[in-house]
């Protein structure tokens, strides 16, 4: 009844993951950086993801320690996981699951993930999360899951339709005031649960997250950037930090320079 995608790159740990099940965010995903990620499903045991972490965080790899938790499990056939830790990825799909159900794990101490779906469209659904995956590599691990969940989502995804979706990354001294919390994200019941996780996860980035592209403040642009907060009332030196903290914005300031991001914001204000 779901899919979902576990990885690890760098020192960022993240899961996301989409259903036709309300509030798939509180049951499937748990993160902990420098440990491991772990996404439980179909039928899901939620004990799974204390079980494999601590596991993970005792030293032990990530395949026994998968297979531990299921090993133990008496419903294990009707279950399906993922998890990835400091060495590789695990994933397992019970004997019971509904189909189309399947996965894939693949990964080193580098960059891990581990794909994994039931009641699917078909094996399609975990390829494109797969090849979206990899496309994205060298960005953010959050656009990249989402990158995967999207592409799982426009292949087919889930066969009996969309309800809810989750975005859970964590990276030490990102986020704000440096809470090491990249994503978390909730949609817990909309009938077009990706594309709202989406448009959250647009809004979260742009007021929680740091400076990304930055051009000098000059010339033109200056000119530019003036007269638009002269359209909006404001004027004078800290004319653009006054606007930036009433949107919020404030995180992507940087001295005689402008984010990008902040440029298009301050732009669709002006034009309003």
């Amino acid at each position: 009844m779901t899919f979902s995608i576990a990885a690890h790159a760098g020192d960022a740990w993240g899961v996301a993951v989409a259903s036709k099940f309300v509030c798939v965010g509180s049951i499937v995903p748990e993160v902990r950086v420098g440990v491991g990620a772990v996404a439980t499903q179909s039928f899901a045991r939620v004990a799974y993801r204390a079980e494999i972490l601590d596991a993970l965080a005792a030293g032990t790899p990530v395949q026994t320690a998968l297979d531990a938790a299921v090993a133990a499990d008496d419903g294990r056939e009707t279950r399906q996981v993922g998890a990835v830790g400091l060495t590789g990825a695990a994933t397992y799909t019970g004997s019971e699951c509904m189909d189309w159900a399947g996965g894939i794990a693949v990964g080193d101490e580098r960059e891990a993930y581990a794909i994994q779906g039931n009641i699917l469209t078909g094996a399609e659904v975990v390829a494109e999360m797969e090849r979206a995956f990899l496309a994205t590599a060298g960005q953010s691990l959050d656009r990249r899951l989402l990158a995967a969940l999207l592409a799982g989502d426009a292949a087919g995804g889930d066969s009996r339709g969309r309800q809810a979706a989750a975005l859970l990354v964590r990276q030490s001294g990102t986020g704000y005031d440096a809470s090491g919390i990249l994503a978390d994200l909730r949609v817990d019941d909309h009938p077009d649960a990706p594309a709202e996780l989406a448009r959250l996860w647009d809004v979260a980035s742009l007021v929680l997250g740091g400076p990304e592209e930055i051009v000098p403040l000059s010339g033109g642009l200056y000119e530019e950037v003036a007269g638009h907060l002269r359209t909006l009332g404001f004027t004078g030196p800290d004319a653009l930090a006054d606007w930036a903290g009433v949107v919020n914005l404030e995180n992507r300031l940087v001295p005689d320079a402008i984010d990008t991001r902040v440029l298009a914001e301050l732009r669709k204000a002006a034009s309003d």
